[in-house]
């Protein structure tokens, strides 16, 4: 199978996303049970459906990829904002992959 319409950029991004959708499945296994003031856990399921769907839009070269990169972007960023008010390690490691994932999501979206 040729890969020939997968630039760096488009790798690059799907890396993030599938580094995303992990750490955000872990946070949501250490979250599902515990109360929460906020979207946390339910952002966290959302955005790894997310950004496997993006991830997965982006290798196939699918015609909607640039408008699919745009919602993970933004759903991404409203995890990050979710899980960044908890001090749990998990949560914290979330809302740091997610940042990471923005602005490749929204290079690819351009």
């Amino acid at each position: 199978m040729s890969s020939s319409h997968l630039t760096q950029a488009m790798l690059d991004c799907i890396t993030v996303c599938n580094d995303c959708a992990a750490e955000c499945g872990n946070c949501f296994s250490q979250m599902y049970k515990e109360a929460s003031s906020n979207d946390c856990p339910a952002c966290c399921i959302e955005c790894a459906a997310m950004c496997h769907l993006c991830a997965d839009a982006l290798a196939r070269n699918s015609p909607f990829y640039k408008e699919i990169c745009t919602l993970c972007a933004k759903m991404c960023e409203w995890c990050a904002d979710q899980c960044s008010e908890h001090d749990m390690k998990h949560c914290k490691d979330c809302a740091e992959a997610c940042r990471r994932c923005i602005d490749p999501c929204l290079a690819m979206a351009a």
